[in-house]
């Protein structure tokens, strides 16, 4: 009977955290310390979204699906400030009255993947083709040439003790967040890696995790169709918004993707190929 110790019981390695963790490590660990997650799922028919895509395509303009998302979640954003309204210490709150779309941009930075958080101001007046060339500019451009991107760089190589000091005059002063952390709402999206549903943290009051766009049976006018379906997913902090104007608010989100942000668009585009059938939506 052999009497030679396991040398794999305590095989591990300790390593330091790459420092471009430590963007990510911010807002779950200290910007949004203390919420209450709670998620809510609902299914999009992409019909229109994907009519819309193929519109713009024809007259020589490329845009993603984020791109159409970001803008139907800052028009919808509008209706529901409760969905911008961040929770501050002392029984305070503040609700952001500027509409920025937030959304997590992978890159490298060495060897090391790092998330970072885009921004993008007033995505619910700018037109869905400038928000999609934001968006292109986050995916390829140089770190330093996009500023968002380079503040939150130069950020991660801060000394701990002065990034905890600044974060946590950021969660104070609403001015002082609005510097590193200003979006009203967040997007991630998994979609290309073919996931078909994603619950992101909640790094702001309202963040939406969003799924592949793949063909599924539905049942449209009594008939079984096959339709363009997408998955999205909202996890909202409890403690600011409860479940029902968080529901109504997905809702809109829901209605603006599936045709009802035919009227927000600008621009001459060729006529729709389907039939709209929430175009009536109405925000103010």
């Amino acid at each position: 009977m052999s009497t030679e110790p396991n040398k794999n019981l305590f095989n591990y390695s300790i390593s330091k955290l790459p420092r471009p963790r430590w963007n990510v490590l911010d807002l779950i660990e200290v910007m949004n310390k203390g919420n209450v997650p709670t998620y809510l799922l609902c299914d999009v028919d992409m019909t229109w979204a994907e009519d819309l895509r193929l519109r713009l395509k024809s007259v020589g303009t490329k845009v993603t699906v984020t791109a159409i998302l970001l803008k139907a979640i800052a028009i919808a954003q509008r209706a529901h400030p409760e969905s911008r309204t961040l929770r501050m210490p002392w029984g305070r709150q503040v609700t952001l009255g500027n509409i920025v779309a937030g959304f997590t941009v992978e890159r490298f930075v060495g060897s090391q993947a790092a998330v970072f958080f885009g921004a993008i101001d007033d995505a619910d007046t700018k037109p869905v083709e400038q928000i999609a060339e934001e968006l292109k500019a986050y995916g390829t451009k140089d770190l330093d040439e996009v500023a968002q991107l380079n503040v939150q760089n130069r950020f991660n190589n801060f000394p701990w003790l002065i990034r905890q000091f600044i974060l946590m005059m950021g969660r104070q002063f609403p001015a002082f967040r609005l510097k590193y952390q200003g979006a009203t709402f967040g997007l991630s999206t998994l979609g290309k890696y073919g996931a078909r549903v994603l619950i992101p943290p909640c790094v702001t009051t309202s963040i939406f995790g969003i799924g592949s766009v793949e063909d599924r049976a539905v049942v449209r006018d009594g008939e079984i169709q096959i339709r363009p379906m997408m998955t999205i997913a909202l996890n909202f902090d409890h403690r600011i918004i409860d479940g029902a104007p968080a529901a109504r608010f997905l809702q809109d989100v829901q209605r603006l993707m599936e045709g009802g942000l035919e009227g927000y668009l600008t621009g001459d585009l060729p006529p729709l190929k389907m039939q709209v059938d929430n175009a009536s939506l109405s925000l103010s």
